[in-house]
């Protein structure tokens, strides 16, 4: 996932349950066979009541998960999903393929929102009802759903609905899409949101296959992150497959009014009709990445790689779905320039889909890495001059990140037991893991760590891994091949940035950052040069001399605070109020709210009326928030676009403003 952007809230705790708590279950299920034979008389097959429910047990290898995986785990996950957009609901059957490891008689799977209407044993057609217990809620990680099995079980079947609570669900009227005329919906599972709206053992430490047969309004498409179709079905029915082991929290599904263009022999891009061609422009460079990223880390394994663009309201850049990249719209910026997110939701294909970490407590295992690969993309394709550019600019935002957060939450390898896993999705996860990687690559060679990595990408594909075994397989084959001492604990454990952390520099940079000093102090950097002598006539600034990134420097480089008139100069000449780029916008719009430059206001409310990502809703609403000039105009605006975002946004600008709809 491409771009998160965290806000530092205060949260409930749970409490964990000991482990030997799990033993008693087998007592409690004969007293709730008893509840359940009653309620099955009178034709009722709803679970315990809140009073009747019990403590589930925490996974012991994941702090977000109830699930025992270690004893018995589902190993394939077939689907039936009826998606009714009038009750906004889904109806489901998740049919659980276990693999037992232990004796027991539970099995142990994840809620958080659905309504389980009634769990069966056995294959399809040969099922047995059998008992089942709904533990307590628990801040974050939702309720343990307990189901008693017996020695012979293979196959558990739970039927139940999606509801209101579903985190994952965004269901878009069709107003919030580009054609006006049809509803839209789609899923975002990471970190822990499939099990509100599909049951399952949530950790990512547990890899599985899954087929799903999904029925949707004739009129849509349905795609899930698996094989997919490119036309749409006249009754409305499609099956899919996964059959790569993936991370529950990588199943996906988008139902629009969807169209299909090629962009080369495995991969090709869907996005409503009004939006097809400028999708097509501005990814046609992504065959040259997938052949980039061979070349640099072995073969692309998913077979299709393709791209929806969905609509505004996505939090966020960008998500890994393997086979299926979900991507936000604002990466059509009409330039071009925004086809990082897309070069970073590729390497995802193998660092994060195909090498996952463990827990989310290694998360940067996934995003580090991802960041790193990505640049390399990058770097291959437009030169190393651009790569540096966008390294620095992220570089830029980890020290700002930084400094606000716990010095804990600076450490690669994260302790987020009782906490949101949301809460390790900053750009430390992103960036000094990449950092790392980076420095490694200065001290042992390229050469050396390209043919490290790949073997990496190889001896643990389609498997996780926690930081420990990370760091066991660094030493041993690359560190200690070598005489060269590294500070991989300091880096690992430790907070901040080391000291032998990689320098990245920019001279394209430096020249912009020059630049923005002499507007600041008053200069007129907009005047045509003066012609000089047997030389041609220099052109006055203008936007196209520089690229999207410079002027990210270029405003980072003047002051927090500004005159509004001189704000308004660049304006006319260079016009950051409306440009496509909306990395620049946001910039450029948190400098306006600073410097109370209203007269950009009906630009602000524009962009955020439309706009759901949360890289950029949150640094204007928190710019909004804390400027008392602008504060209430900022949550007038929020209460009236709040329900154009996603439930992740949503749950970030309500923490941030304070605000109880």
């Amino acid at each position: 996932m491409k771009n998160q952007t965290k806000v530092k809230v205060q949260r409930k705790k749970y409490i964990r349950v000991p482990q030997t708590e799990k033993m008693k279950l087998k007592y409690l299920f004969s007293i709730a066979a008893l509840i359940l034979f009653i309620s099955s008389c009178e034709n009722d097959t709803k679970p315990l009541n809140k009073d009747q429910s019990i403590n589930g047990v925490v996974a012991g290898h994941d702090a977000h998960s109830y699930s025992n995986t270690d004893e018995i785990r589902t190993k394939h996950l077939d689907l039936e999903l009826d998606v009714d957009f009038e009750k906004k609901t889904i109806y489901g059957i998740a049919r659980h393929q276990m693999e037992r490891l232990k004796d027991t008689d539970t099995a142990i799977f994840d809620i958080n929102g659905p309504e389980i209407q009634k769990v069966t044993l056995g294959k399809k057609g040969q099922e047995k009802e059998t008992d089942f217990i709904i533990g307590t809620m628990q801040e974050f990680i939702g309720q343990p759903l307990s189901i008693k099995i017996d020695k012979n079980t293979e196959y558990i079947n739970i039927y139940y609905k999606t509801t209101e609570n579903a985190g994952a669900l965004d269901w878009m009227e069709p107003e919030l899409t580009e054609g006006k005329k049809h509803p839209y919906l789609y899923t975002q599972g990471q970190a822990i949101l499939t099990r509100t709206w599909i049951p399952v053992q949530g950790t990512p430490a547990n890899r599985i296959t899954y087929s799903a047969d999904v029925t949707v309004p004739v009129e849509l498409l349905a795609l899930m992150s698996a094989s997919n179709p490119q036309v749409k079905n006249p009754e409305g029915k499609y099956h899919f497959e996964m059959k790569q082991p993936i991370p529950v929290y990588l199943i996906a599904l988008a139902v629009g009014n969807l169209e299909y263009k090629s962009l080369g022999k495995n991969c090709g891009v869907y996005t409503e009709p009004e939006m097809i061609d400028k999708a097509v422009w501005e990814f046609e460079d992504l065959p040259k990445m997938i052949r980039a990223a061979e070349n640099l880390y072995g073969p692309y394994q998913w077979e299709q790689y393709d791209v929806i663009v969905l609509p505004y309201s996505f939090p966020f850049g960008g998500m890994e779905n393997p086979r299926l990249t979900f991507a936000n719209p604002t990466l059509i910026a009409g330039d071009r320039s925004a086809v990082s997110v897309i070069a970073h939701e590729l390497a995802h294909s193998w660092s994060g889909n195909l090498v996952t970490n463990a827990s989310w407590n290694d998360f940067w295992l996934n995003e580090g890495f991802t960041v790193y690969f990505e640049n390399r993309i990058m770097e291959e394709l437009y030169g190393k001059e651009v790569a540096d550019m966008l390294s620095l600019i992220e570089f830029q935002e980890l020290q700002t990140e930084m400094a606000q957060l716990d010095q804990e939450d600076t450490h690669l390898k994260l302790k987020l037991s009782k906490r949101n896993p949301d809460d390790g999705m900053t750009s430390v996860a992103y960036v000094k893991g990449a950092f790392l990687l980076k420095t490694l690559e200065r001290d042992f060679g390229r050469q050396r760590f390209d043919a490290f990595l790949k073997r990496y990408f190889k001896d643990h594909a389609f498997q996780t891994l926690t930081t420990e075994q990370f760091k066991t397989y660094l030493e041993k084959n690359l560190i200690n091949k070598t005489d060269i001492k590294f500070n991989v604990d300091e880096w690992l454990y430790k907070p901040g940035l080391p000291k032998n952390c990689y320098a990245v520099s920019s001279p394209r940079f430096e020249k912009i950052q020059a630049l923005a000093r002499e507007f600041a102090n008053g200069k007129d950097i907009f005047k045509k040069p003066a012609k000089k002598k047997g030389k041609k006539q220099l052109p006055a600034l203008s936007r196209d001399q520089y690229v999207p990134q410079e002027w990210q420097a270029f405003i980072r480089a003047l002051p927090k605070k500004m005159d509004p008139e001189r704000l308004a100069i660049v304006d006319e000449k260079l016009h950051f109020n409306n440009w496509g780029n909306a990395e620049v916008a946001t910039e450029w719009y948190v400098l306006a709210i600073n410097s109370n430059y209203t007269e950009i206001r009906p630009d602000i409310e524009k962009f955020i009326s439309k706009v759901g990502r949360r890289k950029f809703l949150l640094p204007i609403y928190t710019a909004l928030n804390d400027n008392p000039q602008s504060k209430q105009w900022g949550l007038e605006i929020y209460k009236k676009y709040r329900n154009n975002y996603h439930p992740v946004s949503i749950a970030t600008m309500d923490d941030l403003l304070d605000y109880k709809p």
